[in-house]
């Protein structure tokens, strides 16, 4: 399953990131891994949340983004909960681009088969949104 939190800069988001991931450390009986753009989230989460900072494996395609998620399941089976914050910037594209919303179907495929939650922050108004990214809203 695949949730997508999105809105404008200054909404909110990383906000209520925070606070889910912090919540899941609680609740999750798996592992949580946490992706971002940089290392902001540092102090702000629960030492027990594998945190990533994108940078530092130069993700920035979608193709990365897959094999690296696909990598962090072959190397550990207990993940249960994914967070990626600032999705269109770890790859670095606008969040009306059809990537996206690719990208999302296939995270959502991925996570059915492999029993795996994933939550999205993406950094852009709502309107910009299409169809295909509102359903996961």
């Amino acid at each position: 399953m695949v949730r997508v939190i999105m809105g404008v800069k200054g909404t909110g988001k990383t906000k209520q990131m925070i606070e889910l991931i912090n919540a899941a450390a609680q609740n999750e009986s798996g592992s949580v891994v946490c992706i971002e753009h940089n290392s902001k989230l540092t102090y702000d989460i629960h030492y027990q949340i594998r945190l990533v900072d994108a940078k530092e494996y130069s993700i920035n395609n979608f193709e990365m983004l897959k094999g690296f998620v696909s990598g962090l399941h072959a190397g550990n089976y207990d993940i249960s909960k994914v967070f990626i914050e600032s999705l269109t910037k770890i790859v670095g594209v606008e969040a009306e681009d059809p990537s996206v919303e690719q990208f999302l179907d296939w995270l959502n495929d991925f996570g059915e088969k492999n029993g795996i939650n994933f939550t999205v922050t993406i950094s852009a108004d709502n309107a910009l949104a299409s169809e295909g990214v509102k359903k996961y809203f």
